[in-house]
C-alpha cells in the first residue's frame, strides 16, 4: 500500500517538476543572438540634421518619473504629437517637427518611456503604463493649447501605438486626428516583410532584394512568459525579449525590449479590431519601398477594417524615408492643411 501511496506521490511530483522545468528552461535559454545593424533603416536618422534640434524638458507622470519631451511652437490654432519609433527618441522627429513648425502647427515629442532621455532604456512597469504616461503628458501640456485642434501622428511603431490610443476610450478623445506613418501593426502581421518582397504594382521592383528584418525575438523565452501570463504570474515580465539592430555608438538608442515594453509600445494583440474601433480622422502614409512593410497588405489590412480610412503609398520611399525625406515630409504636413471634419 505504501507503495502504490509513493509512486502516486512521484506522479503528481513529476507532472508539476516537468511542466515548470520546460517553462524554466524557455525563460533561461530560449533567447537569441541581436543582428549586426540594420543600415537602412538606422542609417537615415543617424545622418539626419540636427540644427536647432530643442532641449529636452520634463513632465511628471503619475508614479513620479520625470518623462523627457521636445517642444516646437509657433502661432496658436494647431497642435501636433509625434511618437518615434520602436528603439528610437524624440530626436528621430525632429525633421518633420520643424517642417510642421514651419507650417503653423505646434509639435509636441515626448520620449517614451524606456527611450530616449528617459532610463532605465527599453523596460516599463507594467503594461498600459506607456497609455498613462500620454495621457498624464496631455494633462500637463493641453492647458498650454486652449481650443486648438490636437492631432497625433505616430512613426512605425509608434504608429502602432497612436493606433492603439485611437481605439481607446476616453484616451482616443484627446485627439482630434490620426496619422500613422508606416505602421508596423504586428510582428506576424500579413503587412511585415518576412522574405523577398513581393512583385505587385503597388510595390516597387527595385525593392525586391531590401527587405530588412527588424527586431529579434527570443522566441521560446516569450513561449515561457506568455504560459506564465496565463497563470497571471508575472514577475519575469521585465526580462528582455527583443533585441534591435541599432549601432552601439548611439546614445539615444534603445537596444533591447522586455516582454512587457513589447506588449505595450504597439498596438493591442487584436490589432484589426483597433483599426475597426480607431476614432476619426485617421490616414495612413507608407513608401512603397519600405524594407519592413508591403504597402500593398498594409492597405488591404486597414480597408479591411475601416473603409473611410486612406491609405497614401508614396513611391520610391522606404521605411524611414517616411520621416526624414522632403516628400515624405511634405505630404504630411500637407496633410494639416486640410481642414478637420466638423464634430
Amino acid at each position: 500500500m505504501k507503495t502504490r501511496a509513493n509512486r502516486i506521490i512521484v506522479v503528481i511530483l513529476c507532472a508539476a517538476f516537468i511542466p515548470m522545468a520546460v517553462i524554466a528552461a524557455l525563460i533561461i535559454f530560449g533567447t537569441a543572438k541581436p543582428k549586426a545593424a540594420a543600415l537602412k533603416i538606422t542609417a537615415p536618422f543617424s545622418a539626419m540634421d540636427k540644427y536647432a534640434l530643442p532641449g529636452l524638458q520634463r513632465y511628471q507622470s503619475r508614479d513620479g518619473a520625470q518623462l523627457s519631451y521636445r517642444e516646437y511652437l509657433t502661432a496658436p490654432g494647431r497642435c501636433a504629437v509625434l511618437i518615434h519609433g520602436s528603439a528610437g527618441s524624440s530626436e528621430d522627429m525632429h525633421l518633420l517637427a520643424v517642417a510642421l513648425q514651419r507650417a503653423g502647427v505646434n509639435v509636441l515629442v515626448p520620449d517614451m518611456r524606456g527611450h530616449g532621455a528617459n532610463w532605465p532604456h527599453g523596460d516599463i512597469s507594467y503594461v498600459g503604463q506607456l497609455d498613462d504616461d500620454l495621457a498624464d503628458f496631455l494633462v500637463k501640456e493641453k492647458p498650454k493649447f486652449l481650443n486648438q485642434s490636437f492631432t497625433l501622428v505616430g512613426f512605425s511603431s509608434g504608429g502602432a501605438f497612436a493606433l492603439r490610443i485611437a481605439a481607446e476610450v476616453p484616451l482616443s478623445k484627446q485627439f482630434d486626428r490620426y496619422i500613422f506613418v508606416s505602421p508596423y501593426l504586428r510582428y506576424d502581421a500579413p503587412s511585415v516583410r518576412r522574405g523577398p518582397a513581393q512583385k505587385s504594382e503597388a510595390v516597387d521592383k527595385s525593392a525586391a532584394n531590401d527587405v530588412q528584418t527588424w527586431a529579434t525575438a527570443s522566441t521560446g523565452r516569450i513561449i515561457g512568459l506568455t504560459i506564465l501570463d496565463a497563470f497571471h504570474v508575472h514577475f519575469l515580465d521585465g526580462l528582455p525579449v527583443l533585441t534591435f539592430p541599432v549601432p552601439d555608438n548611439v546614445e539615444a538608442t534603445t537596444r533591447s525590449y522586455s516582454w512587457r515594453m513589447q506588449q505595450n509600445f504597439g498596438a493591442h494583440n487584436d490589432y484589426l479590431a483597433d483599426i475597426a474601433r480607431a476614432q476619426d480622422p485617421v490616414s495612413v502614409y507608407v513608401g512603397s519601398n519600405d524594407e519592413l512593410l508591403d504597402a500593398a497588405k498594409l492597405k488591404i489590412e486597414f480597408q479591411s477594417q475601416h473603409r473611410n480610412i486612406p491609405v497614401v503609398i508614396l513611391e520610391g520611399l522606404g521605411h524611414s524615408d517616411m520621416v526624414t525625406q522632403p516628400q515624405a515630409i511634405d505630404a504630411i504636413v500637407a496633410a494639416f492643411q486640410q481642414s478637420l471634419p466638423a464634430s
